[in-house]
Formats: C-alpha cells, sequence, structure tokens
C-alpha cells in the first residue's frame, strides 16, 4: 500500500509551505535572502537482479534548503551609515565579545556610545585599516577612534596666496609706509594662520608699488610686500615682488623663486615664532582692479567628530568639525565559493562552513566583490506575488497527497470487507 509515498509528500509539501511562510514573514526585512525548497526522490534499496525500469518510488523527501543570494532592490534613506551592497559580497560583523564572526547583507549601521560601527544587534562592522583591503590584511573592528585625526590642531605650515595687483597704480605720493595709513600702500589683504595650539592669527599682506627699478633680469615693475601679524606693526623691511611686461611674475625677495618667508612671534603660549613659506606663484600684474584669485593654507584649529561617510569603495571617512576629513578605515566585504554553503544562524547572520569555503575578504569593488551605495539599504528579495502562487501549489500538493492517502485507505476497506 502507498501510505509512505502519501506521507512523504504530505511532509514535503508541509516544509515547503514552512519555507514559504518563513519568505512571506521576511518580505520586508532587510537583507533577507528568498528561500526555496529543493526535493529529491526516494527509492528503496533494489535487489541484486532487480529489473531496469520497474522500480517503485517510495516517495520523496527534503534535500536542501537553498537560498538565492539574488540582489534586491536598494533604496535610499536618510541614515548616510546605512548602506546597501550592489553585487557579491557580505558585510563582515563581530559579536560584542569579539568570539563570534558572522556574514550580513543587512546594511544597517549606526555608531554606539563607544565610537563602534554597530548594528542593531550590537555587532560591530569590521574592515581595514587604511592602506589596508587585502586578503592578506587583519580586519578589524571599525570605530572612530582608528583615525589618526583625533581633532588636535595643526599649526600652519605653509601658506599660498595668488594676487592680481594692478599695473595701473604708480607708487603713492605719500611716504614711508604706514599700516594705519591707507595713502602709503595701493592694496591688501589678510588671510588666518593657526599657531601650534589652534590659534587663529589674521596676517595682513600690504602691497606697495615701488618707485625703485626692479633689479631681476626681465622685471620691468617692483612691488614692496610688508606683512603683520594680528594687526601689529608690520616688519620694517619689505619683501619685494618683480613682474615682466607680459604680466607674469619674475621672482620675489627669494631670487629665483616665487615664496617669501613668513615669521611672525604669537604670545598665546604656542611655539614662537609662527614660521612658514607663502607662495606667491601665480600672481600677476595685469590692467584690471586688485583681486585675491587663490589663497590656501594647511594649518586648522582643534575639531571635534561631526560625521562619518562612506564611499562605494568602502572607504570611510571622518568629518570634523573643523572642516578637515580623513580616512579612518575601509570596510570589509567578504565573499565565499560557495554562498550556498552558509549557515543561517538567525538575525539575518550566516557563519561559513565547510560546505562554503572559507571567507575571502576584501575592499569592495575589488575581484567579484560589489560596491557600496551608502545612504542606502538593500530589500528582501522576496517576489510576494511568485510566494503567493507556490503557497497555492504547495496546498494543491497537500491535497492531493490527502487524496491518495484516502484512496488507499479506501482500497484496503474494501479488502478487508471482501468475503
Amino acid at each position: 500500500m502507498a501510505f509512505q509515498q502519501g506521507l512523504s509528500g504530505l511532509n514535503a509539501a508541509a516544509k515547503a509551505l514552512d519555507i514559504i511562510s518563513n519568505n512571506v514573514a521576511n518580505g520586508s526585512t532587510i537583507g533577507y535572502k528568498l528561500s526555496g525548497a529543493q526535493f529529491g526522490d526516494v527509492y528503496a534499496a533494489a535487489l541484486n537482479g532487480a529489473a531496469a525500469g520497474v522500480q517503485v518510488g517510495i516517495g520523496t523527501s527534503l534535500s536542501q534548503v537553498s537560498q538565492q543570494f539574488t540582489q534586491g532592490n536598494i533604496t535610499p534613506t536618510d541614515n548616510p551609515l546605512d548602506v546597501a551592497i550592489n553585487g557579491d559580497g557580505f558585510f563582515v560583523v563581530q559579536s560584542p565579545d569579539a568570539s563570534v564572526t558572522a556574514y550580513s547583507r543587512n546594511g544597517q549601521f549606526d555608531v554606539d556610545a563607544n565610537g563602534y560601527i554597530v548594528n542593531a544587534a550590537g555587532y560591530k562592522l569590521m574592515g581595514f585599516l587604511p592602506g589596508g583591503g587585502s586578503t592578506t590584511a587583519s580586519p578589524i573592528q571599525l570605530s572612530a577612534s582608528n583615525s589618526s585625526l583625533t581633532g588636535a590642531p595643526a599649526p600652519t605650515t605653509t601658506m599660498s596666496i595668488g594676487t592680481n595687483l594692478d599695473s595701473r597704480d604708480t607708487a603713492p605720493a605719500i611716504t614711508p609706509f604706514s599700516h594705519t595709513d591707507t595713502r602709503t600702500y595701493n592694496s591688501s589683504t589678510a588671510t588666518t594662520a593657526y599657531d601650534s595650539l589652534g590659534n587663529p592669527h589674521a596676517i595682513t599682506m600690504y602691497f606697495v608699488r615701488s618707485a625703485t627699478a626692479p633689479s631681476l633680469a626681465g622685471a620691468t615693475a617692483r612691488w614692496d610686500v610688508y606683512k603683520s601679524i594680528d594687526n601689529g606693526t608690520p616688519s620694517a623691511t619689505p619683501d619685494k615682488m618683480e613682474f615682466n611686461s607680459s604680466g607674469a611674475l619674475v621672482g620675489t625677495s627669494a631670487v629665483g623663486t616665487y615664496t617669501i618667508p613668513g615669521s611672525f612671534a604669537v604670545t598665546t603660549g604656542a611655539a614662537t615664532p609662527l614660521a612658514f613659506p607663502m607662495s606667491m606663484a601665480g600672481s600677476t600684474q595685469y590692467g584690471s582692479t586688485f583681486n585675491v584669485t587663490s589663497q590656501t593654507q594647511d594649518g586648522y584649529a582643534p575639531g571635534t567628530l561631526s560625521g562619518i561617510t562612506i564611499s562605494k569603495d568602502g572607504v570611510i571617512q571622518g568629518r570634523y568639525s573643523n572642516g578637515q576629513t580623513t580616512d579612518i578605515a575601509t570596510l570589509a566585504l567578504a565573499t565565499f565559493a560557495s554562498p550556498n554553503g552558509l549557515l543561517s544562524i538567525g538575525s539575518n547572520f550566516w557563519s561559513e562552513s565547510a560546505e562554503s569555503g572559507a571567507a575571502q575578504l576584501g575592499a569592495p569593488g575589488i575581484g567579484k566583490r560589489g560596491l557600496l551605495q551608502a545612504g542606502s539599504i538593500e530589500e528582501s528579495n522576496v517576489d510576494l506575488t511568485a510566494e503567493l502562487v507556490n503557497m497555492i501549489t504547495q496546498q494543491r500538493n497537500y491535497q492531493a497527497n490527502a487524496q491518495s492517502i484516502k484512496t488507499q485507505d479506501q482500497v484496503m476497506q474494501t479488502l478487508v470487507n471482501l468475503r
């Protein structure tokens, strides 16, 4: 009698419904991957000499629950630390006590009280220090403290200023130069420099058209440059800038270069003097109004971490309140020879197994690893319409197998009733 076949069919349909129900329940679970049942037929061990083609199966059994690691839809969010993987790969996360390493497609992250990048379960995101990203590098738990920029100030060590000095200007009629008398200079500009304690200082430059003939070869015009700090008295001896007849800078006081020295005494308790070269390269002398065309310097004030961003290639960058940015780390992605061999351990985590092969770690965009999309999440890849259709199919399978058992019961009843 075929009770066993019908019973195995009922069991198979029930397990298929379990899997479908789990898919439907996780239709809104971020990063969830669709599961599907794979069944195999069952035959009794054949006796030696059994004729081929006359074997009757004894039912079906569940061979494997296979997860489909197809790409889910990517949806933008308001959290810059939400990350979606566009392509292959898994986030690498570690339990708070570092005893468990797991893998996930759920990229919903935030920063905890200690500065670590964590998910809702408290698992810490793993990555590489700047310059890492190879499979030979050791991943670390990612934290803002991994940054080499801790918010400490940095003094100005170099400055660059580009100006246009009006070629139509003439030497001031009133001499000598005085920074308190605008009639003794033609133009001025100011920029900010920082000392070793992060204190800002206003560096002012005064430009005076000189009646003295230029000394550099090819030069046809000379300008004297006086410098002061924090509106103090400028140095008595000016630097000079000399231009040719095309308006290009020929050189400065340091003959053969376009740089003038800067050395200023500070009284804030910081290292003194505050000294740095001031490049004037790119300055011109054209027949137009005085204008500052470029102005940069490399110092900055103290700052605090104000935000974290993640690039498509996994670089995690810290933003500070003083306008500075720094690369904190590179997010790690793991790939496997056989993702279907991964073990599901709940909370949208997988762990590696002998069937999946060892995790191959690297930076996003390298090898077959996908790129990242920050401020986004990867939705579940469950197609609810397809799952509802599959549910109806398995319901019919269950009913059909139940009917086969009922038929077998009727046949047995007939045999029992034989007189």
